[in-house]
């Protein structure tokens, strides 16, 4: 993947971490890492768009498989963990996917905090759910293995 040195390189990279999965997202982080952006009016704008719609594609991608992890998952205590920390994962991946040297400090602030707002909503609403179990074991796992870490 090449490091991107223009607004048109950028939405490459964001496209391809829109569609990567976690084999490819280490590369990712690498080239945006590396990256290079002019932030202009305009520019600015319209990067931070792409770069929200693809985050918030991550997040739909993200809690849409760990409902079917879990529906899978038949109250077997191990698929549940696998479950949270592999969304866990995938959140962590975007908060350091928004915290990039080429976005400065004051925006990439404001991405980590949407990024961990969506976090504690997820784990809120885990513990929300959990509630229901009688036997409290999901409630144990969702404390245990929180989401927001």
């Amino acid at each position: 993947m090449k490091i991107p040195e223009n607004y048109a390189d950028w939405m490459q990279v964001l496209q391809a971490a829109q569609e990567s999965d976690a084999d490819e997202d280490e590369d990712v982080l690498r080239v945006c890492q590396e990256g290079k952006l002019s932030w202009q009016t305009g520019v600015a704008e319209r990067f931070t768009q792409h770069l929200l719609d693809t985050v918030n594609a991550r997040l739909d991608r993200a809690t849409d498989t760990f409902q079917k992890q879990m529906g899978r998952a038949g109250g077997q205590e191990s698929a549940v963990i696998q479950a949270i920390l592999q969304l866990r994962k995938e959140l962590q991946f975007l908060m350091r996917f928004v915290d990039i040297p080429a976005i400065p400090e004051e925006n990439r602030k404001q991405y980590r905090q949407l990024v961990k707002e969506q976090a504690d909503k997820i784990q809120d609403s885990l513990v929300a759910s959990a509630r229901g179990d009688r036997s409290g074991k999901l409630s144990s796992i969702v404390r245990n293995h929180p989401v927001n870490r």
